[in-house]
């Protein structure tokens, strides 16, 4: 494999993280403004992309191949849980 057709590899494995890091993090600004106000765009996309990525790659490790509809499951469980613990939501 070329250097080139494992980096498309990679960042096709990573996308879905990235696109639902960053439609979370937008999703909160315009639904729920007055908790997320207080926060940044960076950081909260950077962790979600960061959680999001090692639940692919625990999904890809479990089950063998990526792409299964277990492993986004536990994306979007992953990214929701991280995204609720960083606006402290449990406080109400």
């Amino acid at each position: 494999m070329t250097p080139l057709a494992a980096l498309n590899h990679l960042l096709n494995f990573a996308a879905p993280a990235a696109a639902l890091a960053v439609l979370l993090v937008l999703g909160c600004h315009l639904f729920m403004r007055n908790i997320a106000k207080t926060h940044d765009w960076v950081v909260p996309i950077a962790i979600n992309f960061g959680v999001g990525c090692l639940a692919l790659g625990v999904g890809l490790l479990l089950l063998g191949r990526d792409g299964r509809m277990l492993t986004y499951a536990a994306l979007v469980l992953a990214c929701a849980s991280s995204q609720w613990l960083l606006l402290r939501a449990w406080r109400g």
